[in-house]
């Protein structure tokens, strides 16, 4: 298990089963997600009038999770967070997706 999130850094915890994993929107994880996804100021619109996809959605997290390990793919992880409820992803989508506009 990675450490706690660390708000003062960006980031946020989700619990997925037995997990807590880390989401921080680096750099890095943003221009991985908008090359799968396309531009994130796109997706933040699709967001703010709900049209955003859960693909999307696991995607743009997906590269956001810290310290994940070799094993998890994005297809898992998107089954882990079905398994969980998707629901489990609204504070931590609304928390990115605020980063992304606005910054950290």
């Amino acid at each position: 298990m990675s450490a706690p999130a660390n708000p003062a850094r960006g980031e946020t915890a989700l619990a997925i089963g037995d997990r807590t994993l880390t989401v921080r929107p680096s750099f890095q994880a943003l221009v991985a997600a908008e090359q799968e996804v396309g531009p994130l100021f796109a997706l933040v619109e699709q967001a703010a009038v709900g049209k955003l996809t859960l693909a999307d959605t696991i995607t743009l997290i997906f590269h956001c999770l810290v310290g994940k390990p070799d094993t998890l793919t994005s297809e898992s992880f998107g089954e882990q967070v079905v398994e969980a409820g998707i629901a489990v992803l609204t504070p931590v989508l609304r928390t990115l997706l605020g980063q992304i506009v606005k910054g950290l």
